[in-house]
C-alpha cells in the first residue's frame, strides 16, 4: 500500500506540473483576452466620439436648416411683394426699371442656391439617421446574442461549479479514507518490522544449529566412512542417479503431444505431394489429352513416392514415444530412438532437394504458357522463392536434429551448455517454416484466383487447386501448432532434467547409462522380494470379545453356510428344470405338430372311405372303417409299450431327458438334439454379439477417454493464458482509470478557470451595456433639444 500511495503521490506532482504549465498558458490567454477587451474599449469609444460629432453635426444642420427656411420664407415674401408692385406698375403702363430687374435676378439667384444646399443637407442628414438606426440595430441584435451567450455561459458555470464540488467532497473523503490506510499501513509497517526482526534471530539460530551440525557430519563422515565412490566418475557412474519421476512423466507426455503434431505435419505433407503431382498431370498440358513434358513425367515420378520418405517421420516418432517409459532415464545422451528419427528426416530433407530443382522448372515452364499473363509469371516467381526459402529451412532443422541426437551415439559430441542455444534455434527454424508456408499458402490463393479467371481453366483443374489450398491451409496450421507446441515447451527442453551422477559431476554415457539402468531393475526386484508386509495386529481385548463372538457364532455359521450351500442347490437344480421345461414345451410344440398333422391325414382318409361306401358293399366298408380306429388303436399300444418299458436316462447340461427304443422316439431325440443345438447356437451368437457391442463400446469410450484428456490439457493451457491475459487487462485498467481521474481534474481545472474568465466577461458586458443605456439617453435627450428648437 505505501508503494500505491507513493505512485499516487508521484502522480499528482506530474499533474500539479501539468497544471502549473497549462495555468501559465492560460494566463497568457487572459492577458491577450484583457489587450483584446481594451482595444474594444478604444474602438467603442472612438465610435461614440463619432456619434456624438454626427450628433452635434446633425443639430447644427437642422440649425441652419431652420434659419434658412425662415430667410426663403421672407425672400417668398419680398417676391410676392415685388410681383404685387410689378403689376401695379403694369397696369399703370410704366417699364419696370433696370436696377429692380437686376435684384430679381440676384435675388432668384441666391434662392435657387439656398434650395440647392436645404435639399443637400437634407439628403446628408437623412443618411446620417440611416446609418445612426443601423448602428443601433447591430448594437442591439449583438446586446441579444451577448446575452443569450452569457446565459449559456451561466448555466455551464453553474452545472460545473456543482460537479466541481462534489468532485471536492469525493475527493476529500477520499484523502481521509487514504490517511486512515496510510495510518494502518504504518501499524502493519511496523509489525513487520518486529516479525523481521524475530525472523533475523531464529535465521541466526538455525544458521547456528546447522553448521554444528554440518561439523559433526563432516567429522562423522571423516572417520566412519572408508570409502568415497562419488569422487572417482567410473564408479560413480554405476551408482543410482536421483530419479525425476516428474520430469520422466512430462517427457512422455510432450513425446505424446508431438507424436500428434507430427502426425497432423504428416498427412498435410502428404496430401500436399500428392495434389501438386496431380496438378503436374493436369497443368500446362494435361496428361488425359496429350502428352506432358519430359522434365514434369520426372518430377511426377520423384512425388509419386513422396509416401517413401514421408511416412518414416511418423514411425520414428512413435519409436521415440515408445522408447520413453517412466522406468528410463530420458536425456540427449540415452534418448537412442531420437537418431533414427534424424535420419528419416535428413532423408525427407534431402528428399526436398532433389524436387527441388523439378518445381522450379515446372513453374517455369507454366510461365511460358500462352495464357500466362505477367500477375501470374510474378506469382509463380514468388512461389519460387517460398519454395526455396522452405527447403533451406528443412535443412536447418535437419542440422538442429541432427545435433541434438549426436550425443546419443558419443558422449562429447554436444556440451551440456550448447543444447540450450541449439533448442532455441530449431524452435526460431519452426518459427520460420510456418511464416514461410504462409506466404506460399497467400502466394498460391492469389495465383488460383488468377486461374480461375482464365477461359481454358477446367473443373478439374479448380478442384485440384482447392485441394492443395486446404493441405497448404492444414500445413500451415500443423507447423503453427509444432512452433507454439516448442516455445511453449523451451524452458522444459533448455531445463536441466536433473539426472546424472551423484554430485553433479559429468554427464551419463549412454552404456553406462544402460548399466545402470540394469542395476536400478536388479535393486527394485531385490526390494520388492525383501519387502515383506507386515501382519495386522489387533489389541488384546478387541481380540477376545471377537473370539466370543465367534466361538458363539460358529454353530450359526455353520448352519448359514448350509444353508447357502442348499439354496445354491436348489437355484442350480431349478435352473436345470427351468431349462428341461422350456426343451419339453419345444418338443410338445414339435409333438402338437405331427398329431395335427396326423389328424388331417385320418380325416382325408375317413372322408375317402366315406365317399366310397356309395358305390362298395356294405361288407366291405366295414374294414375301411376299422382302420382308422386300428391305426390308433397300435399308437396307443406303442405308446404303452414305451411307457412300461425300462426308461434309460441320458444327463446333459440341460437336464434329464427320457428316451426309449421305439422308433418314433429315435426320431423325437434327433429333434431334441437339433432343438439344443439351435438353442445353444443362438445363446452363443448373442452372446458373441453382444461381447462384440461391448469391446466396440470400449474402444469407443477409451477414444473419447483420449480426446478429453487432450481438450483438458489445451484448457487448462487456455485457461493459464486467459488468467495472464486478464492480469495485463486489469492493470490496464488501474493504469486507464488513473489516467481518466488526472485528466477530468485537469479539464475541471482549467472550465473553472474558463468560468472565472467568462464571469469577467460578463462583467465587461454589463458596463458596456450600462454605457451603451446611457449614451442612448443623451441621444433620445439631445434630439429632443433639437426638436424643441
Amino acid at each position: 500500500m505505501a508503494a500505491d500511495l507513493q505512485s499516487k503521490y508521484t502522480k499528482l506532482a506530474q499533474e500539479y506540473s501539468k497544471l502549473r504549465a497549462q495555468n501559465q498558458v492560460l494566463k497568457k490567454a487572459v492577458v491577450d483576452e484583457q489587450a483584446t477587451s481594451a482595444s474594444l474599449k478604444d474602438e467603442l469609444k472612438q465610435r461614440e466620439q463619432s456619434l456624438r460629432r454626427v450628433e452635434q453635426e446633425m443639430d447644427s444642420l437642422s440649425f441652419r436648416n431652420q434659419q434658412l427656411a425662415k430667410r426663403v420664407e421672407l425672400l417668398q415674401e419680398e417676391l410676392v411683394a415685388t410681383e404685387a408692385k410689378g403689376k401695379k406698375s403694369k397696369s399703370k403702363g410704366d417699364s419696370p426699371s433696370q436696377p429692380n430687374l437686376q435684384t430679381q435676378i440676384v435675388f432668384d439667384e441666391d434662392l435657387q442656391k439656398k434650395i440647392q444646399e436645404n435639399e443637400r443637407l437634407h439628403i446628408q442628414f437623412y443618411e446620417a439617421d440611416e446609418q445612426h438606426r443601423r448602428q443601433e440595430a447591430q448594437l442591439k441584435a449583438r446586446l441579444e446574442q451577448l446575452e443569450k451567450d452569457s446565459d449559456q455561459h451561466q448555466a455551464v458555470v453553474e452545472g460545473l461549479t456543482g460537479k466541481y464540488m462534489e468532485n471536492i467532497e469525493k475527493l476529500q473523503s477520499d484523502k481521509a479514507r487514504l490517511e486512515v490506510k496510510a495510518q494502518t499501513l504504518e501499524r502493519e509497517a511496523k509489525d513487520c518490522r518486529i516479525r523481521t526482526d524475530e525472523c533475523q534471530q531464529q535465521l541466526r539460530k538455525y544458521q547456528l544449529e546447522l553448521n554444528r551440525q554440518l561439523k559433526q557430519s563432516s567429522s562423522v563422515i571423516q572417520e566412519k566412512v572408508p570409502f568415497n565412490d562419488t569422487k572417482f566418475g567410473d564408479y560413480n557412474s554405476l551408482n543410482v542417479p536421483p530419479h525425476n519421476r516428474r520430469h520422466q512423466l512430462r517427457a512422455r507426455d510432450v513425446a505424446g503431444q508431438a507424436l500428434g503434431f507430427i502426425q497432423d505435419l504428416v498427412a498435410a505433407l502428404l496430401n500436399f505431394h500428392s495434389y501438386t503431382e496431380q496438378r503436374v498431370h493436369i497443368y500446362p498440358l494435361d496428361s488425359s489429352i496429350e502428352t506432358i513434358s519430359p522434365l514434369n513425367q520426372k518430377f511426377s515420378q520423384y512425388l509419386h513416392e513422396n509416401a517413401a520418405y514421408v511416412r518414416p517421420l511418423e514411425d520414428g516418432l512413435v519409436q521415440l514415444h515408445q522408447s520413453i517409459t517412466e522406468d528410463t532415464v530420458t536425456m540427449l545422451e540415452t534418448v537412442n530412438k531420437l537418431q533414427d528419427f534424424s535420419k528419416y528426416f535428413s532423408a525427407y530433407t534431402r528428399f526436398l532437394q532433389k524436387i527441388l530443382p523439378y518445381q522450379l522448372k515446372s513453374l517455369e515452364e507454366e510461365c511460358e504458357a500462352p495464357l500466362c499473363n505477367s500477375s501470374l509469371t510474378s506469382k509463380n516467381q514468388e512461389l519460387q522463392d517460398d519454395m526455396k526459402r522452405v527447403t533451406s529451412i528443412f535443412e536447418k532443422l535437419q542440422t538442429y536434429i541432427s545435433l541434438l541426437a549426436l550425443p546419443s551415439v558419443r558422449e562429447d559430441a554436444l556440451p551440456q551448455s550448447s543444447s540450450g542455444a541449439v533448442f532455441t534455434q530449431l524452435a526460431a527454424s519452426l518459427h520460420s517454416l510456418h511464416d514461410a508456408i504462409k506466404e506460399m499458402l497467400k502466394h498460391y490463393s492469389q495465383k488460383a484466383g488468377m486461374e480461375q479467371e482464365l477461359p481454358t481453366v477446367t473443373q478439374k483443374m479448380r478442384t485440384t487447386n482447392e485441394c492443395l489450398l486446404s493441405s497448404l491451409g492444414s500445413l500451415t496450421n500443423s507447423t503453427h501448432k509444432i512452433a507454439a507446441f516448442f516455445s511453449n515447451n523451451l524452458d522444459f527442453f533448455t531445463s536441466s532434467t536433473g539426472y546424472g551422477p551423484r554430485g553433479g559431476a559429468g554427464a551419463l554415457n549412454p552404456v553406462q547409462a544402460e548399466s545402470m539402468l540394469g542395476n536400478k531393475k536388479q535393486a527394485s526386484a531385490y526390494m520388492q522380494a525383501v519387502r515383506k508386509a507386515r501382519p495386522e495386529s489387533v489389541p488384546y481385548t478387541e481380540a477376545l470379545t471377537n473370539r466370543r463372538v465367534l466361538t458363539s457364532s460358529t454353530e450359526s455359521r455353520e448352519g448359514l453356510t448350509q444353508q447357502v450351500l442348499q439354496s445354491q442347490e436348489k437355484m442350480a437344480r431349478l435352473e436345470q428344470e427351468k431349462e428341461h421345461w422350456l426343451l419339453e414345451a419345444q418338443l410338445g410344440r414339435v409333438r402338437l405338430e405331427k398329431e395335427t398333422q396326423r389328424i388331417t391325414e385320418l380325416e382325408a382318409q375317413l372322408s375317402a372311405a366315406l365317399g366310397g361306401t356309395a358305390a362298395n358293399p356294405p361288407t366291405a366298408t366295414a374294414p375301411a372303417q376299422d382302420s382308422p380306429g386300428t391305426s390308433g388303436h397300435l399308437d396307443l399300444e406303442c405308446e404303452e409299450r414305451g411307457a412300461s418299458k425300462e426308461s434309460s436316462q441320458s444327463s446333459s447340461l440341460v437336464g434329464l431327458l427320457l428316451t426309449t427304443t421305439c422308433s418314433e422316439d429315435v426320431s423325437e431325440e434327433e429333434s431334441r438334439e437339433h432343438l439344443i443345438k439351435s438353442h445353444y447356437m443362438s445363446r452363443v451368437a448373442e452372446l458373441t454379439s453382444k461381447l462384440q457391442m461391448a469391446d466396440s463400446k470400449v474402444v469407443h469410450f477409451h477414444a473419447e477417454c483420449r480426446a478429453l484428456a487432450r481438450r483438458l490439457t489445451i484448457a487448462e493451457k487456455s485457461r493459464e493464458t486467459m488468467t495472464e491475459e486478464l492480469k495485463v487487462a486489469n492493470q490496464n485498467i488501474s493504469r486507464l482509470q488513473d489516467e481518466l481521474a488526472t485528466t477530468k481534474r485537469s479539464y475541471e481545472d482549467q472550465l473553472s478557470m474558463m468560468s472565472d474568465h467568462l464571469c469577467s466577461m460578463n462583467e465587461t458586458l454589463s458596463k458596456q451595456r450600462e454605457e451603451i443605456d446611457t449614451l442612448k439617453l443623451g441621444s433620445k435627450g439631445n434630439s429632443k433639444k433639437n426638436k424643441g428648437r
